[in-house]
């Protein structure tokens, strides 16, 4: 439940004077910027389609871009890809949703976040693409019947204890 902040393509909707913009160099936060970059030195709208899908899988999975793994880092998509050869999307989705969601919308959900970072900017899909999938995964997460609410322990992590005190004043 932390909010999550980007600006992919905000460059193109701001101008500087005199109708150009000009950068030395590309700042971006580890993991999240096109691997492609490194190699063409170009940022295109595939390149914030990359970016967005490390934003879906990061708020799928709850994993930061980028984990501390067996004294190495593992990028999220590969920590997925790996999941996917599994085949249990329980191991792949935030487990402090402790399973309620549906399975369906969660598949679909994965799987246009892993289009998005494919390797070859031309098999992304398009930003309108990913709206209209992420509505589908809306529609289909709304349909489910209601299910009763589960047990909330370690759902999430609140520290209330020094704000507010449950017990009652006698």
């Amino acid at each position: 439940m932390k909010a999550k902040l980007a600006d992919f393509g905000l460059s193109k909707a701001f101008p500087t004077e005199g109708g150009t913009h000009i950068s030395t160099a590309v700042a971006g936060t580890p993991g999240y910027l096109d691997p492609e970059y490194y190699t063409s030195n170009r940022l295109t709208e595939k390149s914030d389609v990359y970016s967005f899908g490390i934003v879906l899988l990061v708020v799928i999975t709850g994993q930061p871009a980028i984990t501390k793994y067996d004294n190495d880092n593992i990028h999220i998509s590969r920590l997925v890809n790996l999941k996917l050869a599994e085949g249990d999307i329980n191991n792949i989705v935030d487990p402090r949703l402790l399973g309620d969601y549906d399975i369906n919308s969660a598949w679909k959900a994965v799987e246009l976040a892993m289009a998005c970072v494919a390797h070859t900017p031309s098999r992304r899909p398009t930003m309108n693409e990913v709206v209209m999938e992420l509505n589908d995964c809306l529609v289909a997460e709304r349909a489910r019947p209601e299910t009763k609410p589960k047990k909330l322990t370690g759902l999430m992590s609140l520290n209330l204890e020094s704000a507010y005190d449950p017990s009652p004043i006698l």
